[in-house]
């Protein structure tokens, strides 16, 4: 039995309280279905900056009423710093995934970035440290590696950063480590590789490629490539993701604690190769089997190649991830199928 899978078994019999920011977004949304799921306490907290008050509706449709009612929102943003403080009290465990991502949003506008993702940042780690909170897992990110050429990536050894996002995301980093050295308080950070699956918002300027490609797939849309195809990302799927921030939420060993680990399934896959798997698997729901991608300048601030060595995870987590990208694609096709039904 893997140590998800206990502590799956272990959760329902010993409920506590949530705090998931971003809990409307698309990380946050499926935190909040799989800890109501499990009979949790779950606090909000959301501006609807990037988040969508259908995500909300969707998991209420998906739990149970009982495990509904154990749900309270906030309508509130991690930049007051009053919001935050009322947000944690009572809470034992914070699951912060609030933030502006998107390289080329950072790019377009650095200061309303650094204003979410750094002082943001920094207000919820005052708050969570000022509550007393259990544990602080926090929503970092891969382009902490910036223009390291090494692959795998180790999360000892980074290089410079190559957006203003990227900034942000290691700004988190060491305010997390000050944290621990100068009052004690412990967190975890999560690199996140790509992450895709269900409630990812397919629309906008800033949409990451799969549910934006899999949307024109389904629609008889162009979809674009940046560069020759030959980029490559590790795809992890989100219930990878939902497992990493549960297994670092509850972890005890002192050695697993003020870490940052990579979350994803330490494959590469050319971002060719992925317009292959999406429209092969989206065939069955109206994509046309002979659609061909279309190809245009590479973007600004993006890294050429990215693959995760999850070893640190692995063997101080216990993270064992249950989707490689093609198992990630089949689960969610359907859904991003329905989703563009509606929508069109």
């Amino acid at each position: 039995m893997t140590a998800y899978s206990q502590l799956l078994r272990q959760l329902p019999s010993t409920p506590r309280t949530w705090l998931v920011t971003g809990a409307a977004g698309f990380i946050g949304s499926n935190l909040l279905e799989t800890l109501l799921r499990l009979d949790q306490r779950v606090i909000g907290l959301d501006n609807f900056a990037t988040g969508h008050r259908r995500n909300l509706d969707q998991v209420r449709e998906r739990v149970a009423p009982a495990q509904w009612a154990r749900f309270a929102f906030v309508e509130g943003d991690i930049r007051d710093p009053a919001c935050c403080r009322d947000a944690c009290a009572g809470v034992d465990h914070v699951l912060h995934q609030a933030a502006l991502g998107s390289v080329p949003r950072s790019l377009d506008d650095p200061l309303a970035t650094h204003s979410v993702n750094v002082t943001g940042f920094l207000n919820m780690l005052i708050a969570a440290r000022d509550a007393g909170v259990r544990s602080f897992t926090y929503a970092a990110s891969s382009s902490t590696y910036g223009d390291h050429p090494a692959l795998p990536k180790v999360e000892h050894a980074i290089g410079r950063p190559l957006s203003p996002y990227a900034v942000t995301k290691y700004a988190n980093e060491l305010y997390a480590e000050v944290f621990a050295r100068c009052y004690g308080f412990a967190s975890i950070g999560l690199r996140y590789f790509n992450v895709f699956g269900p409630r990812q918002d397919p629309d906008g300027p800033y949409a990451a490629a799969i549910p934006r490609w899999i949307a024109a797939l389904l629609e008889g849309a162009p979809v674009w490539i940046n560069g020759d195809g030959e980029t490559s990302r590790d795809f992890c799927y989100i219930a990878n993701a939902v497992q990493a921030n549960l297994l670092a939420a509850t972890a005890s060993d002192p050695d697993a604690l003020n870490q940052v680990y990579n979350v994803a399934v330490g494959e590469r896959t050319t971002l060719n190769a992925l317009f292959a798997q999406l429209r092969e698997a989206l065939a069955p729901h109206g994509a046309a089997p002979d659609a061909q991608p279309h190809y245009r300048d590479f973007r600004p601030g993006d890294v050429r190649h990215s693959q995760a060595d999850i070893g640190k995870a692995q063997r101080l987590l216990g993270y064992a991830p249950t989707h490689r990208l093609a198992d990630g694609i089949a689960e969610a096709a359907p859904w991003y199928a329905a989703a563009t039904r509606l929508t069109a």
